[in-house]
């Protein structure tokens, strides 16, 4: 990114609840993490790609990420190339921004871009020919579930008097029924990305990869992925892999600022290596345990409490379970919790589950029921003032805070138009 390149680089799509905005500086973080199938990648050109290096994201001046290598071609044809990636949303915004001409450029050996294109190369200084890679067809989920994702994670940073002003315009009954609706739009995209996962990397490595991702809370979700990929479950089972080892493993930097000590992630990493030597089969004790969850047992009585329903679905038992039979107890509080919604409940649900059909299952209602664990204040007491749980005293649950988050989170992606 030159110094003269527009912060913010976007493309205005239409969703399933009205126009969405998507920033080149979100598909710069899907490239980041890996979030898309790099299996048989192919260039526009038609040659095979391999990255060894996805590179080390650049968020100052020059090209968006540096350091990168990778393999074009096959055979006696295969050339390794080390350099420069550029990440763009369609292959002309290289000529919009003048790349070509800026030398800070002249080291970029692949164009990322996600929107398909005519070119099957990008022109770089004096006609060199930089290969485009086009993302969208490699892409896990749609582009809206991105964006939203992206609004979630921005929603703790916005003014409270902001939420508040938007949610009051909404008349409450009609505000339930969209949450409702939200949380299972949420529930949904979290089951297809558990699948994905599954269907990528076995269930082993997809509950390993889940769980790092959920230790690393938001602010280092990239790093603590880079820590799966490097790290399987198998070598922490075999104990070689070191705490040191796994701290120095990422090319993306662990971010402190923000983080409450008990939450960094030499700590979370010491956590999940004391979590592995206490239950190093915790994959297949959670398949034993929780397999069986899918059945809705609440019958005549799905109109009760929330106390009620968890009380019918035995959730203190599930729970107690979870905590020591998977965990070994290491895993605790509000991040337990997260755990549970974010990475196991979908994870079972896509494992056992009927593809759609588990937005109705006992692993969604359990979801809906679940403690809401970690979740930024300002949703907390949006929550309480607007009564989302039924009354101002009403007990919280996972199902009216992922409710609200998705309201607010396709809000913030429309630009704050409608709701």
């Amino acid at each position: 990114m030159s110094a003269d390149r527009p912060a913010d680089v976007v493309a205005e799509l239409a969703g399933l609840d009205g126009a969405f905005s998507f920033p080149e500086k979100l598909l710069q973080r899907i490239w980041a993490r890996g979030d898309f199938d790099r299996r048989g990648l192919h260039l526009r050109d038609g040659r095979a790609l391999r990255l060894r290096r996805r590179g080390r994201w650049n968020r100052l001046a020059g090209p968006d990420f540096l350091d990168a290598e990778i393999e074009v071609g096959e055979g006696p044809a295969c050339e390794v190339l080390r350099g420069s990636i550029e990440v763009h949303l369609r292959a002309a915004d290289w000529d919009a921004h003048g790349h070509a001409k800026d030398p800070a450029y002249d080291r970029v050996v692949l164009h990322v871009v996600l929107f398909p294109s005519m070119r099957e190369w990008t022109a770089g200084a004096s006609g060199r020919r930089i290969p485009i890679l086009e993302l969208l067809p490699r892409l896990e989920r749609d582009l809206e579930a991105y964006a939203e994702e992206a609004a979630v994670e921005g929603i703790a940073g916005r003014p409270y008097s902001l939420l508040r002003e938007q949610l009051a315009g909404v008349p409450p009954a009609v505000l339930r029924a969209q949450l409702e609706r939200q949380a299972e739009r949420r529930w949904v995209n979290k089951v297809r990305l558990a699948a994905e996962r599954l269907g990528r990397l076995g269930w082993e490595e997809a509950c390993h990869r889940s769980a790092l991702e959920v230790l690393g809370y938001r602010s280092n979700r990239l790093p603590m992925l880079a820590v799966a990929e490097c790290f399987p479950l198998a070598a922490w089972r075999a104990g070689d892999v070191s705490v040191e080892a796994a701290w120095e493993a990422p090319a993306e930097p662990w971010q402190s600022a923000g983080v409450r000590p008990a939450n960094r992630p030499c700590l979370r990493l010491a956590q999940y290596a004391e979590w592995i030597a206490a239950r190093p089969d915790w994959p297949e004790r959670l398949a034993a345990i929780g397999g069986s969850w899918g059945a809705v047992e609440l019958g005549a009585s799905s109109t009760a409490d929330l106390r009620s329903k968890r009380r019918q679905l035995r959730m203190g038992l599930a729970r107690k379970a979870l905590s020591q039979d998977v965990c070994g107890g290491i895993l605790t509080g509000t991040r337990f919790d997260t755990w549970v919604c974010d990475a196991v409940l979908p994870l079972l649900a896509a494992r056992f589950g009927a593809g759609l059909e588990t937005a109705d299952s006992g692993w969604a209602e359990r979801w809906r029921l679940w403690n809401p664990g970690d979740a930024p204040e300002e949703l907390l007491r949006l929550a309480r003032e607007f009564e989302v749980g039924g009354a101002p005293e009403a007990p919280l649950a996972q199902g009216h805070l992922q409710g609200l988050l998705g309201w607010l989170a396709a809000l913030a992606s429309r630009g704050g138009r409608g709701a």
